[in-house]
């Protein structure tokens, strides 16, 4: 062969080597679309992929043909982790470590942060939500549109009804900026999958498109059509059938946004993180075994979450990835995949070259939670470290291990008595956390507790006011939750 075609056969081959193993974009050169789904509440043993029991076929290709999460963590409750996922920082730094933002609470993540949708849109990205906000709504630049997104559809609180879109008496649903009072009557699953087919089927392919769907399934109030319901007859107990049934309903809207994403031709070149934002409510239906607790507890069950990735970028699909993962990682991770230059400066680390090619993840510790309220009830303190994990005092509500439709008489855990204890693990030899192997390993519990002593520095005092702001008022706002006020 001719030197000179020598030479364009070299070129062209490292072209494709850099183009296919570039983390940066996606293969063949084209955007990298990214798809970041939340299931409210979701159990570790609420997902196929975990319970055969489970229907959720569309969740369980994903992930089988995608990269399971084994070591994926999150925070106990929900605004901890959506602050987290947005922001990049413990809650215990941003003030959101107490509970969650409560409807009437002047509060939102603080907005000195840049947060993942603004960090996307600088790299040319559509970027939408639709679904559960939970970040703060008392001023306008508190919600989604002032906060990096083009558009937002859903809703700004905790909770509400799936078909009256109300939660405490009042409207909280909106079309951007605008309250929706139209759609009374539309189960919310159903609404958010056909909100998310119409922006996938609109969008400019020129562009890269940025898709945040943190579903209200399966947050309580526990109600679904029927028809999901009755896929479980076979559950004894009203409320976990219709919560399985809820779980199905979620997996048939993504199965939808999927094929619709498939049809549009974007597929190919999209990234899907799925995730839990805390573990199943225990009193409600959810289910975390074998692990132990709940959602409000620093026990694993409240904190590892159901998680995978699926799609554009992972070079060893159809894997189990157990490197350790946090809810604070998503931000600089998701920046990575989308080109960007590496986050450096706050608590999330970029873990997208070590996903992307089943790698052991640099992630070595993370805190769990600190929280210096009074009445911790969702945990006061608690680290990993390599195999170990401690917690400091409180560990929250839900104690035990607790199978589906077991009936139990849960009595919750009176903080005074846990004020002084420590509980440590080796989640390596024992994950459901049954062998508390504190008095027995003195220097590990102290070497771990000078480690987060070193975190509690750092935090801020929970911005969780106790009392109504009476400007919170829907009544002053055409009887809907409104921003506006703070």
């Amino acid at each position: 062969m001719p030197t000179g075609a020598v030479m364009f056969v070299q070129l062209l081959c490292t072209v494709w080597v850099v183009v296919n193993l570039c983390d940066g974009v996606a293969a063949a050169g084209s955007p990298r679309h990214i798809v970041f789904i939340v299931a409210d509440d979701l159990g570790w043993n609420d997902v196929g992929f975990h319970n055969p029991d489970m229907i959720t076929p569309n969740i369980d290709r994903l992930a089988r043909e995608g990269v399971i999460l084994n070591q994926s963590y999150v925070q106990p409750l929900c605004s901890p982790s959506r602050s987290a996922f947005m922001s990049g920082y413990y809650p215990f730094k941003t003030g959101l470590q107490h509970l969650v933002i409560v409807n009437y609470q002047p509060v939102c993540l603080p907005l000195n942060i840049t947060i993942l949708p603004q960090k996307l849109k600088d790299l040319g990205y559509a970027t939408h939500i639709i679904g559960k906000w939970h970040n703060g709504f008392c001023n306008w630049n508190c919600t989604p549109t002032y906060r990096g997104f083009d558009s937002f559809f859903g809703y700004y609180n905790a909770m509400e009804d799936y078909y009256t879109h109300t939660t405490a008496g009042f409207l909280d649903y909106r079309n951007n900026t605008s309250a929706d009072k139209t759609e009374n009557g539309t189960y919310s699953t159903y609404r958010f999958a056909d909100e998310a087919i119409n922006i996938i089927e609109s969008h400019d392919k020129s562009r890269p498109l940025f898709l945040y769907l943190p579903f209200q399934a399966v947050h309580i109030p526990i109600e679904v059509p029927q028809k999901y319901e009755a896929m479980y007859p076979n559950i004894q107990t009203e409320g976990r059938r219709k919560y399985c049934g809820m779980v199905s309903a979620l997996d048939d809207a993504i199965g939808n946004i999927t094929k619709a994403l498939t049809s549009s031709g974007l597929m190919n070149d999209t990234l899907i993180l799925f995730t839990a934002d805390n573990g199943g409510w225990v009193t409600e239906n959810g289910n975390n075994y074998p692990l132990r607790g709940g959602k409000v507890t620093v026990y694993e069950g409240g904190t590892r979450a159901a998680a995978f990735m699926y799609g554009s970028g992972l070079q060893k699909p159809g894997t189990v990835y157990d490197g350790m993962i946090h809810a604070v990682d998503w931000l600089p991770t998701l920046t990575a995949a989308a080109g960007g230059t590496p986050v450096t400066d706050r608590d999330g680390m970029n873990l997208w070259p070590s996903i992307s090619a089943s790698s052991p993840s640099p992630r070595t510790e993370f805190v769990y939670n600190y929280d210096s309220h009074p009445f911790p009830e969702e945990g006061h303190a608690a680290i990993r470290v390599g195999d170990y994990k401690l917690i400091d005092g409180y560990p929250g509500l839900y104690n035990g291990w607790y199978k589906p439709e077991q009936v139990t008489n849960m009595s919750l855990t009176n903080i005074k008595d846990w004020a002084t204890k420590y509980q440590l693990f080796n989640l390596k030899d024992d994950p459901n956390e049954r062998h508390d192997i504190s008095t027995s390993q003195p220097d590990m519990v102290k070497k771990l507790a000078a480690r987060l002593a070193w975190y509690e520095k750092q935090a801020v005092s929970p911005n969780f006011p106790e009392l109504p702001d009476p400007k919170s008022n829907p009544q002053l706002y055409d009887n809907v939750w409104s921003p506006g006020w703070c």
